[in-house]
């Protein structure tokens, strides 16, 4: 007998498996979420083949790395990071990438450590609406809660009379490729419709802080229904915020320093394909 804890909203025949479908520690197939499942391997395979195809997916594929104290794994978008227990930091649902998840509590609190003094190198890629001024900078702010949206963070400025109490952030960019569009003639399309692909750099982990500093300076993140503008231009073919966790550098409780990447997923490769043409 196997016991296997899953999250499966929908299964229906041979429909798809959702993209909800999420394991927290394959190689121990432990996961913790809203039903607990025992069964025969061989009769739940021929019951529901679709689980069994993600299950092997996900182990082959969604695993980055795992040792006594820490699993790596390549989050999709659309999963929820707070679904695992012992979770060493978070992406939102749908940012897609490298999220670390300790496997005891000591492990958890070593990694928070890290964390918190500032020792772990983070890099994510992002397509962000128009073209940015420079080639490369520094965004910092204070940021705090909307008071507008309570959804949202906010930036603010240290001499504006509503920044106290709001927390510093720091993140750097560089412009990786520029997409400008033009019909013939070079007639220029509205700027809106240009893009920027960029690395970002937080030196802080403020909630929201990526989407946060770039929505501050006009160019919000491609697809993202939150913290976009109004009437925003959006690319063919995405259907969430281009934004992807692609590089992490930390120290392991044994002092190795580990560097883990994590490729653009497929669905955003795409996009970018599409914006070449």
């Amino acid at each position: 007998m196997v016991e296997r804890v899953l999250d499966v909203y929908e299964v229906r025949g041979s429909s798809p498996l959702p993209p909800t479908l999420r394991l927290a520690s394959l190689s121990q197939c432990k996961h913790w979420a809203r039903r607990s499942v025992s069964f025969e391997p061989e009769a739940f395979r021929a019951e529901w083949p679709e689980i069994i195809e993600g299950l092997q997916f996900m182990e082959s594929e969604k695993t980055i790395y795992e040792d006594n104290d820490l699993l790596v794994i390549n989050k999709p978008a659309g999963m929820n990071s707070d679904d695992f227990p012992k979770r060493v930091h978070r992406l939102d649902k749908d940012t897609s990438g490298i999220l670390l998840i300790a496997k005891n509590d000591q492990a958890l609190e070593f990694f928070q450590k890290e964390f918190k003094e500032r020792k772990v190198e983070k890099k994510y890629t992002a397509l962000v609406v128009g073209n940015l001024k420079n080639e490369k900078g520094m965004i910092e702010t204070l940021i705090g809660r909307s008071p507008n949206d309570r959804r949202k963070q906010k930036a603010y400025l240290s001499n504006d009379p509503k920044a106290e109490g709001k927390r510093a952030a720091i993140t750097e960019y560089k412009v990786l490729q520029r997409f400008e569009n033009h019909t013939p003639g070079d007639n220029f399309l509205p700027k809106d419709q240009n893009y920027d692909l960029i690395e970002v750099e937080p030196k802080t982990g403020r909630k929201h802080q990526i989407r946060t500093h770039l929505a501050y300076l006009n160019h919000p993140i491609a697809g993202d229904k939150l913290y976009g503008f109004k009437n925003q231009s959006c690319p063919k073919n995405l259907k969430r915020q281009f934004l992807h966790a692609g590089y992490l550098k930390i120290n392991l409780p044994s002092g190795e320093i580990k560097e883990f990447k994590s490729s653009l997923p497929g669905e955003l490769n795409k996009v970018l394909e599409e914006l070449k043409i």
